[in-house]
């Protein structure tokens, strides 16, 4: 018998993202599902048909064998799609998960431990702060342990009760013709024990919201997108399962005088017209104060000098950058009589010369 065009079973086109594949089998799934069609030959049909197409196009090696070479092309890599319902549930569990909310395919309850959540700081310091580093404190909401019940969930006194319904598996078990489908106890929600007298303080969850201090250590020599990890101090896991972690996000402010370019910093000073034309040695602002730059004889306007290691550490502590200062020559806005004559005698003086 000839097989059916795997883009006709999704009902997708040729040209189609693995998403759209993703999204129309889990539609063909929810539909067809065995359990919701009990006894129906042609849904179960039509499911496995979209399980072995969803194989190979959300594949991308076995995709492009198909689209090149069709069925046969796969046949000769010996893919022979599925043994049965089975393999299709062991083989796309995290798709059923989603969709019917079993946790299920392969028999898992919800024993396990499962570790606490991951949590995001969003940090704002200064330039200055980034180049020299700090050590701050910040305040985070989390989800941690309840004090009272100790992430039993039960109150005091009392103890989560063997589920009667699963008798404490997280399962139960569902035939439908030849095959049977384990799926979440609807009693225990799949944790295989029941809270018949919950905390009052966490009602029941394990879990309260605290707010909790947080010392930070930032190295000197980081930048907007920096990321700090602090291991443990993330929402509390479950079960005996471990804490997620804080990250920090580090977001530098900008600075009135310097601006950064990688490990260098920039900036633009002042010259006078005499020291543009005849040189002379100025101060210039720094990092750990200010430096003397020398300025040459006959400096042009837009001139940068490089002041080595005067910029910001490297993160790793390797060195630091330089510091680029770009001179301007100040012309005076207001000049008095003697000013005026001495500079109209320089500008004859210079005619002469040429």
């Amino acid at each position: 018998m000839t097989k059916k065009d795997y883009y006709e079973i999704l009902n997708v086109s040729r040209t189609a993202s693995e998403e759209e594949i993703k999204k129309s089998y889990r539609a063909i799934a929810m539909q067809c599902h065995p359990d919701r069609n009990p006894g129906d030959k042609k849904a179960e049909e039509r499911f496995k048909e979209a399980a072995e197409a969803y194989e190979v196009l959300s594949d991308r090696e076995k995709r492009e064998i198909y689209d090149h070479y069709g069925h046969d092309g796969l046949s000769n890599t010996g893919f022979r799609g599925f043994s049965g319902f089975e393999d299709i549930f062991s083989h796309f569990s995290s798709i059923f998960d989603d969709v019917f909310g079993y946790g299920n395919v392969r028999g898992h309850s919800r024993h396990a431990s499962s570790a606490g959540a991951d949590l995001r700081y969003d940090l704002n310091i200064s330039f200055l702060d980034a180049a020299f580093g700090l050590t701050t404190t910040i305040e985070i909401e989390k989800l941690a342990t309840c004090n009272k019940c100790h992430g039993t969930g039960a109150s005091p006194g009392s103890s989560p009760e063997t589920c009667r319904t699963c008798k404490g598996r997280g399962q139960v078990i569902q035939s439908s013709g030849f095959f049977t489908i384990s799926s979440t106890c609807p009693h225990c929600n799949g944790y295989g024990k029941f809270i018949s007298k919950p905390c009052d303080n966490c009602h029941g969850t394990g879990k309260e919201q605290v707010t909790k201090k947080v010392q930070l250590k930032i190295p000197a020599g980081v930048e907007t997108g920096s990321r700090l990890r602090l291991r443990g101090e993330g929402e509390s896991g479950s079960k005996g399962g471990p804490d997620g972690d804080l990250y920090v996000f580090i977001h530098v402010e900008d600075h009135d005088f310097f601006t950064r370019a990688g490990n260098d910093i920039l900036c633009r000073v002042p010259i006078s017209f005499v020291d543009a034309a005849l040189g002379g040695t100025i101060e210039v602002p720094a990092l750990h104060g200010t430096e003397k730059l020398k300025i040459p004889r006959g400096t042009q306007n837009g001139k940068t000098f490089r002041l080595k290691g005067k910029g910001i550490p490297h993160v790793r502590g390797f060195g630091h950058g330089d510091q680029i200062v770009e001179v301007f020559v100040q012309i005076p806005t207001t000049l008095s009589k003697k000013q005026e004559e001495l500079l109209i005698e320089f500008e004859k003086l210079n005619q002469t010369n040429k």
